[in-house]
């Protein structure tokens, strides 16, 4: 370790929840590889998942007002200010975060992002460029900010440190709507909607769940989604952030697209069965714990956005293609080699 380098940093991340929820396995191995301890600065409405981080000392909450606004100069000087003493980690790579770059006074690390790769990688799938994508996940290129070389990906896997009172006001929860024997949580919806795997394809999973034995949630935000399907085990807009989170660890395992509630089931230990259909890993995103799997297809006009945003010229062939009692086979599959 360079004998230059502080022991606190502040570190910055305000995108989406899954890359907040990815630097979180990054801090614990800085934490332990080099005892640092850190302020993170990230938006308010995902400050929830860094509380209890046994490495973060302060989160520094900002709204997405403050960030797009005209006082973001004015605000990031305060931020600097505040932190005056500690190294800055960029972990986000913006104009916004640059103008916190030069506001700080001290020892300031990036990441390699690797933005000009994807984004030609997304044009024109060379070979070459896809194995430069897919040798680092988003998780290894955050630890280049500090480390000369890639840690294993198994050492960065995110981390929710969920306390005892969480734990059991989830469980109470549960027991409150009615489940009392195992269960898988499903999450149906994407932040774009050619990221989903079709509504239609979910409900008739259900059947094939129940029919194992188990039960099911469904867990996520979007609240325009499944509101004909009047069942308290769809908690879709009931759970706040960390009360989702705690949900997860008691499930068997979450069904999901790429999306945020992906890498938290990670996080808390919970199987994660993901579907991919126009991003892939080359972008870095898939969920990294020992027994999360994806379900994909090969297709020729994939991956066709970085975050899934493009829309499909071909029917979503990539997710359709997926049928359910595909999916219901890999969902137990996991279950069984997860020993539950």
């Amino acid at each position: 370790m360079a004998r230059d380098f502080p022991d606190r940093w502040a570190v910055f991340r305000a995108s989406a929840l899954g890359d907040v929820t990815l630097i979180t396995g990054v801090l614990s191995w800085w934490h332990k590889t080099r005892q640092a301890r850190f302020t993170v600065i990230t938006r308010s409405n995902l400050a929830p998942i860094l509380v209890g981080h046994p490495a973060v000392d302060e989160i520094i909450g900002i709204t997405q007002d403050e960030i797009d606004g005209h006082d973001w100069w004015r605000k990031s000087r305060r931020i600097a200010a505040d932190c005056t003493g500690m190294g800055f980690i960029d972990l986000h790579r913006s104009l916004r975060s640059v103008a916190l770059t030069m506001r700080w006074e001290g020892l300031v690390r990036s990441y390699p992002k690797f933005g000009l790769t994807r984004r030609v990688y997304n044009r024109i799938p060379l070979g070459f460029l896809e194995r430069k994508l897919t040798a680092l996940n988003v998780p290894q290129r955050y630890a280049l900010a500090l480390d000369a070389t890639p840690p294993p990906a198994s050492e960065l896997k995110p981390v929710i440190h969920l306390s005892p009172e969480e734990t059991a006001a989830a469980r109470q929860h549960l027991a409150h709507i009615g489940l009392t024997k195992p269960f898988v949580a499903l999450h149906p919806f994407a932040t774009h909607p050619d990221k989903a795997w079709p509504m239609g394809y979910w409900l008739s999973l259900i059947p094939l769940i129940e029919r194992q034995g188990l039960d099911w949630i469904i867990v996520g935000k979007n609240p325009d989604h499944l509101q004909a399907l009047d069942d308290p085990r769809n908690l879709t807009g009931r759970t706040a952030l960390r009360e989702t989170c705690a949900i997860l660890a008691h499930a068997r395992a979450l069904v999901t697209a790429d999306s945020g509630p992906m890498h938290l089931s990670t996080a808390v230990g919970t199987p994660v069965v993901a579907l991919f259909g126009p991003t892939a890993k080359a972008w870095g995103f898939y969920p990294s714990g020992p027994f999360d799997t994806v379900l994909e297809r090969e297709m020729s006009c994939r991956p066709c956005s970085l975050h899934g945003s493009t829309r499909c010229k071909h029917g979503r062939e990539c997710l359709t293609a997926i049928e359910p009692d595909e999916v219901a086979a890999r969902l137990f599959a996991t279950l069984e080699q997860a020993g539950g």
